[in-house]
């Protein structure tokens, strides 16, 4: 090659690389700079949402913030069983008894596609997550809110009257017809309780909502079932602190977890509990099998892609020995939890490790 040729090559690199150098330049001058926004609703699940995401415009995160509470909205009027809706057929309606019987009720498919998610982690919980147990956990409740009004004391449901109710617990009478969207109680003294599984399913798919529509960096906390949209702006994960369930230690969270896309829930004795007149707590975690308050733990946080396998999970593992929880966590992919015990001891499946971050504060 010729010194000119030499001098020409060089020359035609020089210009490409600064040609890259610019376009990079360009590139970085087009990029949008994202601020996080922050808002707060409430009513939906009975508790507080709390919305976080990056956008270019307040005016843009409103808007993203304003379809995210609509969606909850519909989701919480379809799956309540304690109200009803002026045009909604849902659960309310579905577990009403018509002159002693039920009847064949037409739902919305968001529905039907529920109730068949909760029949599969019916199967993945060798029924511990059932959503059939609505006549034992309507006694439950009832007994708890006669408490709330005294102030948090009361007394517990009669032994005998639980054991009646549940015989009316197999979730095989719950007929679902996928075809024509309808939904049926075969035992006429059955009912439907969603409590351990609805509001994870419904932040789970507005989620889905946001990823489909290709918006991320927004994370959901709605009662503290967390589900991440993708990372922060920055490409940061989001960070979420596991809650010290009550014990006398200092520190107010047990793990940081990091998280891009994944959802953490905690189910905990120390959430809603009245006493009874000798100062013993009853939480609102029934065991199916004793029908009483599960006592295994004082906590159970789940790590999953999918917000109601994480809260059917918290629920179901909450009322089963650890080491038969532990079998089915380690044989999900993707899936870690942590166990918190009364005398304070933390037991963690394999890969939950991999989550935790540490905090700087």
């Amino acid at each position: 090659m010729s010194k000119k040729q030499i001098i020409i090559t060089l020359i035609a690199l020089l210009l490409v690389v600064v040609t890259l150098i610019a376009v990079i330049l360009i590139r970085e001058e087009d990029e949008p700079e994202l601020t996080r926004f922050t808002t707060n609703a409430f009513g939906y699940f009975d508790t507080v949402t709390t919305i976080s995401g990056y956008a270019e415009t307040g005016e843009e995160f409103q808007a993203i913030a304003d379809q995210i509470c609509a969606e909850l909205k519909t989701y919480h009027q379809l799956f309540d069983i304690y109200n009803r809706y002026e045009g909604v057929e849902n659960l309310y309606k579905i577990n009403k008894l018509y002159s002693g019987e039920h009847r064949v009720i037409t739902v919305d498919r968001k529905i039907i596609d529920m109730l068949l998610y909760a029949k599969e982690m019916y199967q993945l919980t060798n029924g511990k997550m059932n959503i059939a147990m609505g006549s034992v956990l309507s006694i439950w409740h009832d007994y708890r809110e006669e408490a709330d009004e005294n102030f948090g004391v009361g007394e517990i449901p009669p032994m005998d009257a639980l054991v009646a109710a549940a015989e009316h617990t197999d979730i095989n009478d719950l007929i679902i017809d996928e075809e024509n969207c309808t939904v049926f109680l075969a035992d006429p003294e059955m009912k439907l309780d969603v409590g351990a599984i609805a509001k994870g399913y419904a932040v789970e798919m507005v989620a889905k909502m946001l990823e489909e529509r290709g918006i991320t960096g927004y994370v959901l906390n709605v009662g503290g079932n967390i589900r991440t949209v993708g990372a922060k702006g920055n490409g940061e994960k989001w960070m979420a602190g596991i809650e010290n369930p009550g014990l006398d230690i200092d520190e107010s969270y047990t793990a940081y977890i990091g998280l891009a896309g994944e959802a953490v829930v905690t189910s905990g004795s120390y959430q809603r509990y009245f006493l009874d007149k000798n100062g013993n707590e009853y939480h609102h975690i029934i065991d199916g099998e004793t029908l009483m308050p599960a006592d295994y733990f004082v906590a159970v946080s789940i790590i999953c892609k999918h917000s109601g396998m994480g809260d059917g999970l918290s629920t179901a593992l909450f009322c089963m020995p650890l080491e038969e929880g532990m079998a089915i966590i380690e044989s999900l992919d993707g899936v870690e939890a942590m166990w918190t015990f009364e005398d304070g001891t933390i037991v963690k499946s394999s890969g939950f490790s991999s989550f935790e971050v540490e905090y700087n504060s």
